[in-house]
């Protein structure tokens, strides 16, 4: 069954570029061109990833984001025509799993959705594997089949995204991953990127798994080389 892509942008023009090139791929499309079309279309059909514009009529990108995080943990990737750097850490900041800078190029952004894609079906594929079902760092545990992280024995509310990036780094405990090797192993593809995509994403997990996220004892920093998880 064909992975099924909620496109959202004001811009006629760019829906049908994107959709005739997702299509091609043998993706299913669905269109939108506000963000609160984009919230009830979601809704409705579940799509598998998102393709969401930051400046829309109605609803813009970042509410749109906000309110799909909600309730769903679809990989979401923003399309945004600024290249300010708060512009795309807030699209982060808000759960956002991805962000491609307008103009973009057809193959860069095919190879983002693939990746996100690729990602989204390795962590439903391992929440039903049988391997050693719970990774545990006294009051933190990361239950790889029910695809859940707790803290004294509370569910912590994780993205996709930060998720993954915490079972990785969990898995291999002590081993330092530089900025550019998580983006490869953890969003899924090798490209020289900004880096600052990682740093928002464990700030994000810091704040939601630490008992002090300006003093973290689980994701900690190698000053000059990247991150690694102390557990």
């Amino acid at each position: 069954m064909s992975a099924r892509v909620l496109v959202v942008d004001d811009e006629k023009n760019i829906v049908d570029i994107i959709k005739y090139n997702l299509k091609k791929e043998g993706y299913e499309v669905i269109t939108a061109y506000d963000g609160e079309e984009a919230v009830k279309l979601n809704e409705e059909n579940e799509p598998d990833l998102i393709l969401l514009d930051i400046m829309m009529p109605k609803l813009d990108g970042y509410a749109a984001c906000r309110k799909i995080r909600e309730k769903y943990d679809t990989p979401i990737i923003m399309l945004t025509a600024r290249a300010e750097e708060v512009d795309k850490v807030l699209g982060l900041e808000l759960g956002a799993d991805d962000y491609v800078t307008k103009p973009f190029g057809t193959r860069e952004l095919m190879a983002r959705v693939k990746a996100n894609l690729r990602r989204r079906s390795s962590a439903e594929q391992a929440e039903g594997e049988d391997n050693q079902n719970v990774l545990s760092f006294g009051p933190l545990s990361i239950d790889l089949k029910l695809f859940e992280v707790k803290k004294g024995g509370k569910v912590i509310d994780l993205t996709l995204r930060e998720y993954e990036l915490l079972k990785f780094l969990a898995s291999q405990k002590t081993q330092v991953f530089s900025r550019e090797t998580l983006l490869e192993k953890v969003w899924g593809y090798e490209y020289f990127g900004d880096v600052r995509t990682v740093d928002v994403t464990v700030r994000r997990l810091r704040e939601k798994i630490e008992d002090d996220p300006g003093k973290p004892v689980y994701i900690l920093t190698k000053r000059g080389v990247g991150y690694y998880f102390g557990g």
